[in-house]
């Protein structure tokens, strides 16, 4: 049976490559557990004729997003704007929870610094970095070049996701790294601060040697397959400080002798960390409260950097 890899879907039909040849088609009935194919899914198939193809099967998943709707993706370059639109820090962290809970390697990508007036910004960047994120500072206006063949590097023989807000610039970054992609761009919407979507399916792009989905822009993401110990525990910070809290298993909230708390009022831990922490908890009781289920669940991931 062959083996390939999706990297499109566009109009019901699917875009495989398999030795270096693009081969388009469908999904034959239903495949196992009821499983529908998506970008970043390796397929089995059987060949046609003209490049046609059917799909039979896909391998087992290393990982599987919704937002975006892709998998089996070893990195994520998450890209925020210092301005226009403004940083999102609580945008921020949900994508970093999220990314941490599916053992996706995060990476920090803040472009438009040419636009930055801002002194606190990077005393902010410098913070993540300090609690081991891998940041980058870009502008597509003023060209690093030693920062974008670092972004080049990092791309090589991985299979990367670049997602943020709309506007934040994931298409004009890739376009500088690659400028044959000529992907379509867009300015910041003034009126409602955000960008307009330019990117409007998620597809796999062939960038030096590793391939690259540039995804759909989007300003939300959720907790829903999460419970509270494991928000918690992907916060990498609070994770690395849990063990000396005094009760096991806290959360950080009302507990007394938390040593979470007690960093964030020395100014150790980032003040809105910690208050996106507790929007992050508060959100997901309301859901939980709103689907009649248990706030806490058996967890199915805990960190993975024990």
């Amino acid at each position: 049976m062959n083996k390939g890899l999706i990297i499109s879907y566009i109009a019901g039909r699917y875009s495989i490559e398999y030795n270096d040849q693009i081969y388009y088609g469908t999904v034959r009935g239903k495949l196992k557990n009821d499983i529908i194919p998506k970008v970043g899914d390796i397929a089995e198939f059987t060949i046609l004729n003209d490049n046609n193809i059917i799909i039979e099967d896909i391998d087992e998943r290393i990982n599987d997003l919704i937002r975006p709707n892709i998998c089996n993706i070893d990195q994520a370059f998450i890209i925020f704007s210092v301005k226009e639109p403004d940083l999102n820090l609580n945008l921020l962290d949900k994508f970093l929870v999220n990314l941490e809970y599916n053992n996706i390697k995060p990476i920090i990508i803040f472009n438009k610094w040419d636009l930055n007036d801002d002194d606190n910004i990077l005393k902010i960047i410098n913070y993540y970095k300090e609690i081991g994120y891998h940041t980058l500072i870009t502008s597509t206006i003023e060209k690093d070049e030693l920062i974008y063949k670092e972004i080049k590097e990092l791309i090589k023989n991985k299979r990367s996701v670049f997602t943020g807000q709309s506007g934040v610039g994931k298409s004009s970054i890739l376009n500088v790294l690659d400028p044959t992609l000529f992907l379509d761009t867009n300015e910041i919407s003034i009126a409602l601060g955000r960008g307009k979507h330019t990117t409007r399916t998620v597809s796999l792009l062939k960038i030096n040697d590793g391939y690259v989905a540039d995804t759909p822009g989007f300003g939300t993401i959720d907790f829903s397959e999460m419970d509270e110990v494991s928000i918690a525990d992907n916060f990498v910070e609070f994770f690395n400080y849990k063990k000396e809290c005094k009760y096991n298993g806290c959360l950080h909230l009302n507990e007394p002798g938390c040593m979470v708390k007690k960093k964030v009022e020395d100014g150790i831990i980032l003040k809105s960390r910690y208050d996106n922490y507790l929007s992050f908890i508060n959100d997901l009781r309301k859901d939980k409260k709103n689907d009649n289920r248990s706030l806490n669940p058996i967890n199915k991931k805990r960190r993975f950097k024990k």
